[in-house]
């Protein structure tokens, strides 16, 4: 009797175990969810806040950092952006902006200031999946998701 009861405990918990242990991390992937790194990937711009307020976005801005490089580029709503960016843990320094000088709609221009509040100094900076915020000194806080 007791190899009987042993044989059915092995037949039970065997195929537990095999499920528990093939259970897939991410949302059922089949592998291990890993953090999208910030840098390689062209951020689009989604959502604003700047001065305690949300900001509507206007036109298609975008901000891409280069590991290589040391260096972030974009487009800001109207004219293209460039600038030092020293990627660590956790955090971002970008140096002080150089952009193109196009006048374009007070809208687009609108966006342009309230993403030139992230330059000229160090960034906060999560990434959630696909989705990253950005959050500097002064408050402004940027959330980006990853383009195609």
């Amino acid at each position: 009797m007791d190899k009987q009861r042993f044989t059915l405990a092995v037949l039970t918990i065997v195929p537990l175990v095999v499920a528990c242990g093939s259970e897939k991390a991410g949302g059922g992937s089949g592998s291990v969810d890993e953090q999208r790194s910030v840098t390689g990937v062209d951020w689009r711009v989604q959502g604003i806040t700047a001065d305690g307020a949300a900001q509507q976005v206007h036109g298609k801005p975008w901000l891409a950092f280069d590991a290589k490089t040391g260096k972030v580029g974009g487009l800001l709503g109207c004219n293209s952006v460039g600038a030092t960016a020293t990627v660590r843990a956790g955090h971002i320094t970008l140096g002080r902006p150089s952009t193109t000088r196009m006048m374009c709609d007070a809208s687009l221009m609108g966006t342009e200031r309230a993403l030139l509040g992230l330059f000229g100094g160090r960034v906060s900076y999560r990434v959630d999946h696909d989705t990253l915020t950005l959050t500097s000194g002064n408050g402004t806080i940027v959330r980006a998701v990853a383009g195609e």
